[in-house]
């Protein structure tokens, strides 16, 4: 019988249960936008896809929309508008990978944000977009 050192099977499950401990699901996301918007606002009555996917696709403080490089459907890729990069779908139906890392969604909002409206989204317009990926098949 093969027996494998106690170090390598505690290396295994460390590395799983950290891998656990930072990834989250796009609800757990939301919830962590409902929780911000509460904070911003007192008046924070829930998000609204029909809110999300009209801000996605309408033009902001540079002429420029979140559709401007994710496409006017998010099922499907995109290309940055400058920089012609490939995107991947942004609908988590999509590509399961998106919003399942509070890191790189705290990042790509922020940098995003600023790109189109050139300032940060508030809690309320993300979690607007995000109701509205969810929705999006």
């Amino acid at each position: 019988m093969r027996r494998f050192p106690i170090s390598a099977i505690l290396s295994l499950v460390a590395c799983v249960c950290s891998t656990a401990v930072y990834a989250e699901t796009p609800q757990q996301i939301l919830d962590g936008l409902t929780q911000q918007a509460k904070t911003e606002s007192a008046d924070f009555q829930g998000f609204d896809a029909a809110r999300g996917e009209l801000f996605f696709k309408q033009t902001h403080a540079n002429d420029w929309s979140c559709a401007s490089c994710h496409s006017e459907n998010p099922v499907n890729g995109g290309k940055h508008a400058k920089t012609g990069k490939a995107i991947e779908p942004l609908a988590p139906s999509a590509n399961a990978e998106r919003f399942t890392e509070p890191k790189k969604v705290k990042k790509w909002f922020r940098r995003n944000c600023n790109d189109v409206l050139e300032r940060t989204c508030t809690a309320q317009e993300q979690g607007d977009v995000l109701t509205w990926l969810l929705a999006t098949q």
